[in-house]
């Protein structure tokens, strides 16, 4: 063979590789996209795989622990309670759900986590909350439920949500009693957040459930844990990309670590040793980060927010300790 033969096909060859190489990186950025608009965006996109009917596996224990707090929510939301609204800083009406508790000892604002609602997240947990002696705001999230809004924020964006509605916990009890911010995954990496926001003096401690640390940490997580696909690169870019497009900031602007170092709010720090979604060593980072009065509750065998309905018993025994420590102020 001709060296003008041999060149000629190892530029077809190239360029067959190139023209692969190309179509693969328009797959990756195109699955990128989706992903991100499943990440970020109110409406799911139209994609029937993804979108199949949800099948429940597990143990027998774990189906059963399913349905009761399906139960419990349904139960919630028939309660007797108050729908309220507030203006976010950006012009969006955003929805709360407001259980007064005559003669209660403290308020609990709760945000739930991403994709959820505010029944499923705390369904179980509002009748400890109420024999406990708690008013309850819970929160509807921005674009989740009743809530405005086009794009969820991942926390940095409902952090600032989170500190608008303890403004209004507090305003509500005319500043009288003991305000406290509890989150469920998404949840609590946003009552975390929230911490470097500007809060009430009312508010004594912050209880956070399975948070993850950062928007960024966490789709690094979920890509290459359980999709299998490296974050880096063109797919990372992609990602902060729409971040950027969609929510004016960027996903590595604040993390939970951060704030913790600088924050003096009391903390809570809770997780599931079993959890296959949020990492426990992303609650292990955080609590190293705190600098702030810290608990630290792990509890064996939970998925991912399921610790309450695992050792409920453990679980509330946590909480009135911290509760009995910070309902007083600490400069009594």
């Amino acid at each position: 063979m001709t060296m003008k033969k041999i060149t000629k096909k190892v530029l077809i060859g190239s360029g067959i590789a190139a023209g692969f190489a190309a179509l693969a990186s328009g797959v990756s950025q195109a699955l990128t996209r989706g992903l991100g608009h499943i990440a970020l965006d109110r409406e799911l996109p139209s994609l029937p795989s993804v979108r199949s009917k949800r099948r429940v596996s597990g143990s027998q224990t774990l189906v059963a622990m399913q349905e009761l707090a399906k139960t419990a929510a349904a139960q919630l939301e028939q309660m007797p309670h108050e729908r309220v609204e507030i203006r976010s800083e950006d012009g969006l009406t955003l929805v709360g759900h407001w259980f007064p508790l005559p003669g209660a000892k403290r308020v609990v604002v709760a945000m739930h986590g991403w994709r959820s609602s505010w029944a499923s997240d705390f369904g179980a947990i509002s009748d400890f909350w109420r024999r406990s002696g708690c008013s309850v705001l819970y929160a509807e999230q921005r674009a989740q439920g009743d809530s405005q809004g086009e794009y969820m924020g991942f926390g940095l964006l409902e952090r600032k949500d989170c500190a608008l509605w303890a403004a209004w916990a507090d305003a509500m009890t005319g500043s009288t009693l003991p305000v406290y911010l509890a989150g469920l995954s998404m949840g609590a990496t946003t009552v975390l957040l929230a911490a470097g926001q500007p809060l009430p003096a009312s508010v004594r401690g912050i209880m956070a459930d399975c948070g993850f640390t950062s928007a960024h940490a966490i789709w690094k997580h979920v890509a290459e844990q359980n999709l299998h696909v490296r974050y880096t690169g063109l797919r990372r870019a992609t990602m902060e990309g729409l971040f950027r497009k969609k929510l004016h900031t960027s996903p590595g602007d604040c993390s939970t670590e951060e704030v913790l170092r600088q924050s003096k709010i009391p903390v809570l720090l809770i997780h599931g040793q079993a959890d296959s979604f949020v990492p426990v060593e992303m609650t292990l980072a955080n609590y190293e980060a705190c600098a702030a009065p810290k608990q630290l509750l792990l509890v064996p065998g939970a998925g991912h927010g399921m610790s309450y309905l695992v050792a409920r018993e453990t679980y509330e025994a946590a909480v009135l300790a911290f509760w009995e420590r910070w309902d007083v102020s600490p400069d009594q």
